[in-house]
């Protein structure tokens, strides 16, 4: 299929579904377009299948996108710096020390009490997947989705500072996923046995501060640039010039993509590029990006829903799909729970709130691209199954109930 008819397609579609959602359901935007996404698609599978001529382009356009490759090599630079760049610096910098514990440290528990609790699980309803396996998947499903989480909360109550912390977490925690990801799916091609530890201690150091140093230096020059001039269209290339510049050199020199355009557009971000009061350029270029993030989330949403298309395995996967968001939230909640235990006086975070953070940790487009890249196993259909319910889970069920959380949390605390 021609590339701009794919363009053309997706957009029509999603237009047609956020209209629809807008016009009718009232829905959140998130919410409602990936019902309508995932409805889609299941007409779309059940009319192909009684004449694949009337569902042909919508089948066509599921089957064009490379998902993987359209959601980590282009979408997600300029959604994480969309997201990086509208947000507070100020109040991220007073919750900075939960923020990098839990997209840290809580990622990691995340993924060692996923894996390790699906491993004796499944072993019970006789499936065997080897315990890497199981760490892998892991490794997809314990970051939270920065996209997904920031629209679902634009809509909720969540108190100020949680909401920072939340939206912070799920910036950063996405450069650790990628690393425990990348270093889990080498020790499945090599074994546990070959695997150089040192050369990963590598590959983690090179990922993460190399992708924060290429950010910084971009990010600070950038701004310095726009800092400059006060004609606005030249503003609005120079930023989407950081976050190419960003993708493109940290792809290259095997960066954290990720981690390089959210340290970029929190530096671009961070600090008003108004030259005086008459001018209004950040303003304007807040608004820009707001409106960037909002166009490109629908677009990814809609791709989510599309994938429905091409995994007719799906439906044989239902209980370990149900075991799946069970055990995700089990090890969300003790990721943040055993954090809090041993630095409660340092993190400054409440246990009232670990409901909160854990129901609020909404996975999303990035989990799904991730599971689609995974090579041909004899688990990846189970993996790529399992992803895709906690993703269809997480951001219409979490998402409808999270203000029911928030009020069901502080009721109990009074």
């Amino acid at each position: 299929m021609h590339l701009f008819l794919i363009i053309a397609l997706l957009v029509i579609v999603s237009a047609l579904y956020s209209y629809i959602n807008a016009r009718f359901l009232k829905l959140p935007g998130t919410i409602g377009i990936m019902a309508l996404a995932i409805i889609g698609s299941i007409l779309t599978i059940a009319v192909d299948n009684l004449d694949p001529k009337i569902a042909r382009y919508l089948t066509l356009l599921a089957k064009n996108i490379n998902f993987s490759t359209t959601v980590l090599n282009i979408m997600l630079g300029f959604l994480l710096f969309a997201s990086a760049f509208n947000l507070n610096v100020r109040k991220l910098k007073r919750e900075m020390r939960p923020v990098l514990i839990l997209s840290t440290l809580g990622v990691m528990l995340s993924t060692a009490i996923f894996g390790t609790l699906l491993y004796y699980v499944v072993g019970f309803i006789d499936i065997k997947i080897p315990y890497v396996y199981c760490l892998l998947f892991g490794a997809l499903v314990s970051p939270t989705d920065p996209v997904a989480v920031g629209a679902i909360i634009k809509g909720s109550k969540l108190p100020s500072s949680l909401e920072t912390i939340i939206s912070g977490e799920s910036l950063f925690n996405d450069g650790i996923g990628l690393v425990l990801f990348i270093t889990l799916l080498e020790i499945t091609r090599t074994g546990p046995e070959n695997i150089d530890f040192a050369k990963a201690v590598m590959i983690f150091v090179q990922e993460v501060f190399g992708g924060l140093a290429l950010g910084a230096v971009t990010g600070f020059l950038a701004h310095r640039l726009m800092l400059s001039i006060k004609d606005f269209q030249t503003i609005v290339l120079v930023s989407l010039a950081l976050v190419m510049i960003n993708s493109v050199v940290a792809e290259m020199l095997h960066l954290s993509i990720p981690l390089s355009v959210v340290t970029a557009g929190l530096l671009a971000g961070g600090r008003s590029i108004n030259a005086d009061n008459k001018e209004h350029s950040h303003e304007a270029l807040e608004s820009f990006w707001n409106l960037i993030d909002e166009m490109l989330n629908t677009m990814l949403i809609v791709m989510i829903g599309l994938q429905m298309v091409n995994l007719p395995y799906i439906k044989n996967y239902y209980l370990t799909g149900a075991v799946g968001i069970a055990l995700l939230l089990i090890a969300r909640w003790l990721s943040i729970a055993l954090p809090l235990t041993f630095l409660r006086r340092s993190l400054n975070v409440s246990y009232s709130n670990v409901n909160i953070l854990t129901w609020a940790g909404v996975r999303g487009g990035i989990t799904i691209a991730l599971a689609l890249a995974l090579p041909v196993s004899p688990y990846r259909h189970f993996i790529l199954s399992g992803s895709y319910f906690i993703v269809i889970f997480s951001i219409i069920v979490q998402g409808l109930t999270l203000n029911r959380v928030i009020n069901a949390s502080y009721r109990s605390k009074d």
